[in-house]
């Protein structure tokens, strides 16, 4: 049986672009269907896409991460998938920016061993330490946005004139419903959300 190339690629937002890291993958020749993308945060392993992976790959096979923070951003995490994958699995596991860490040439002696059983620890560690960072410095900068009385979350939608005109004539009878929504050019679902929103006007 033929052992097959695979791909983790996340990021943690879908703002954020992935296409370095498929790039890498595809440099190294895992071909692009078997590439397995996350637009996620890596706190938890309970990721729709890197259960799938689980569920495909094989004994034998290679899995690629460009870094170990892209399998995940949770210590303890980290260390119990990467048994999970090298030791019940079976899998060949390549850390691109870190080869020490590539499981497929065993350790010669223990202080290779050594070597590359504290560089994961290490490595572990700082992708949730930087997680907890980045989860810091957002809470202050909320906080200091909200002492400033700036607006957090979504902005509001600011209506009209016109639509509020429009909706005070068809709720007082004035235009009926088909006129009210041929003058905002919206269909009735579109409508009745408005009239929702407007309902205390």
């Amino acid at each position: 049986m033929t052992h097959q190339k695979y791909g983790l690629v996340r990021v943690s937002s879908k703002k954020q672009n992935e296409a370095r890291q498929v790039k890498e993958m595809i440099k190294f020749g895992v071909p692009k269907n078997n590439i397995f993308i996350e637009k996620v945060s890596g706190k938890t392993f309970n990721r729709k896409e890197y259960k799938k992976l689980l569920d495909t790959i094989k004994s034998g096979d290679t899995l690629y991460i460009c870094s170990v923070d892209r399998l995940g951003r949770n210590y303890d995490g980290i260390i119990s998938e990467w048994h999970r994958l090298t030791k019940k699995l079976n899998v060949i596991v390549k850390v691109i920016d870190n080869p020490i860490l590539n499981t497929e040439i065993a350790p010669k002696t223990l202080m290779e061993k050594y070597l590359q059983d504290m560089t994961l620890l290490t490595l572990a560690f700082q992708a949730e330490q930087d997680w907890q960072n980045i989860k810091e410095r957002q809470k202050a900068g909320l906080a200091v946005a909200k002492e400033e009385g700036k607006h957090l979350g979504r902005p509001k939608i600011v209506r009209t004139d016109k639509e509020i005109a429009i909706l005070q004539a068809w709720q007082n009878n004035v235009i009926n419903l088909d006129e009210a929504m041929q003058k905002l050019g919206i269909k009735k679902s579109a409508f009745y959300k408005l009239a929702n929103e407007l309902r205390n006007i």
